[in-house]
């Protein structure tokens, strides 16, 4: 069964239960919160956020919420993070355990800061 891809955040958030609903809306408002100038897209058909770049991306399986791309060039947020790191270095966040907001929070600023260093 496929979907059509959600025309924007809004619409990808909406078509999950409720409980995924307040994580996805909270996960959102973080990302808002470290990066307040970021604009919000569906890039994959994944909810994103962008600089000059995209910043993350993140999204709702059945067990998990999955974020991207992987962390890279800290190594003490490595570190941090590394409990959740997929097979690829990406992140999945299980429902059933709290998801680590402080922690995507460090990620988004740590890929604000790469973004603005990158040569225009």
């Amino acid at each position: 069964m496929s979907r059509a891809a959600p025309k924007d955040i809004d619409e990808y958030i909406a078509a999950f239960p409720p409980e995924v609903r307040k994580i996805l809306e909270r996960i959102r408002a973080t990302v808002h919160g470290a990066a307040p100038a970021a604009r919000e897209k569906i890039s994959y058909g994944m909810p994103a956020f962008a600089l000059s770049r995209v910043l993350v991306y993140f999204a709702a399986f059945k067990k998990h919420i999955g974020f991207f791309p992987p962390v890279k060039g800290d190594a003490r947020l490595q570190r941090a993070v590394s409990k959740y790191a997929g097979e690829k270095g990406n992140l999945r966040f299980p429902l059933d355990e709290p998801i680590p907001y402080e922690l995507i929070e460090r990620i988004v600023k740590l890929r604000v800061k790469q973004d603005l260093a990158r040569p225009r």
